[in-house]
């Protein structure tokens, strides 16, 4: 028996040429369950690469293969957390895009995990700046990129000025939600609150 970066083997195999190796998609998805897990279990001070790659079934270097620090590695989970790469919705109208954003959004935030990983990332980050600029242009990114979307192909509609503030467009998208699931940590939304946020920040954008 064999054993590669990623883990064992059954039997050998003929050395990787430099620059050709193939990172296993099985085993980069188990390190990224054991990331969750880590950090939901003892928090972003003590997790550590060896805990995650001990929860993975793997060895330290196929973690380190595919991220260079803890840090790194962390932040993947947080823009996956923030719906990062999400494609933006074509409902057709402006407020039916923003109700599919928050329910995806809201799904995310409100997942069992991520409800503990979120605060405890923010109490790290309030001692480490690097942690709060990586996580702030994390979270940033990905709601930036779906919510300026939105808008412009509301803007192509007709239904809002092609000239808006995007600053102000994107405090009024995705503040309400982080407010209130993040921040205050609400342990329910009431009834109908996605729909009407989505109705009242549609409002509030078309009347800039």
């Amino acid at each position: 028996m064999t054993t590669n970066a990623d883990g064992p083997q059954t039997r050998p195999r003929r050395r990787t040429p430099a620059g050709a190796a193939v990172l296993r998609e099985d085993v980069t998805e188990a390190i990224r369950a054991a990331v969750f897990e880590e950090l939901a279990t003892v928090g972003y001070a003590r997790t550590s690469i060896e805990g995650v790659a001990r929860r993975a079934g793997v060895g330290k270097t196929a973690v380190y293969r595919r991220w260079r620090s803890k840090l790194h590695l962390v932040l993947d989970i947080v823009s996956a957390i923030a719906v990062q790469g999400l494609p933006a919705p074509e409902t057709g109208s402006l407020e039916g895009d923003l109700r599919v954003l928050y329910e995806v959004t809201s799904r995310a935030l409100r997942h069992p995990v991520a409800s503990q990983i979120i605060p405890d990332l923010q109490a790290e980050a309030a001692r480490n700046p690097e942690i709060a600029e990586a996580m702030q242009k994390a979270l940033r990114d990905g709601q930036e990129g779906v919510a300026l979307k939105i808008v412009a192909a509301a803007a192509r509609r007709g239904e809002v000025r092609g000239d808006l503030d995007d600053e102000l467009v994107l405090d009024l998208i995705s503040g309400p939600l982080y407010w209130r699931s993040v921040v205050i940590r609400s342990p329910k939304l009431p009834k109908g609150y996605l729909g009407a946020l989505a109705r009242a920040t549609a409002e509030a954008i078309k009347a800039l």
